[in-house]
């Protein structure tokens, strides 16, 4: 059983920085792209960085300049380091990844549970 456990959620004052962790357990024979995302309520998810295997990036435009996504394959993690927090980053944020789940290179798409990211004034 493949699980992605986030951390490193709270409240947070505008123009302040945390860090988020999720990692990946269970019967995993390699992780492709992994992802973050957030949500708030009445809206879609939205996409905020992905990161390849190979440690390409890609940023949506909100969080160009303010977010870094990373990753440490050997500990199975994807981290989001935020910085220059906004109220309007105020959020439920998931982590997503592409993970390989048999020899034969059955892929399949998991997500973390959530974590809870509050920007405060």
């Amino acid at each position: 059983q493949v699980q992605l456990v986030e951390s490193g959620g709270g409240l947070v004052q505008p123009g302040g920085s945390l860090r988020l962790s999720c990692a990946a357990s269970g019967v995993i024979l390699g992780i492709n792209a992994m992802g973050w995302y957030r949500q708030v309520p009445g809206k879609q998810r939205e996409l905020l960085a992905i990161i390849t295997s190979g440690g390409r990036t890609t940023y949506a435009d909100s969080v160009m300049g303010r977010f870094t996504i990373s990753r440490d394959n050997a500990k199975k993690t994807v981290y989001l380091q935020m910085s220059s927090l906004k109220p309007e980053d105020t959020a439920v944020y998931y982590c997503n990844a592409d993970i390989i789940v048999t020899a034969a290179y059955t892929t399949r798409n998991y997500w973390g549970q959530g974590t809870q990211v509050t920007g405060s004034s």
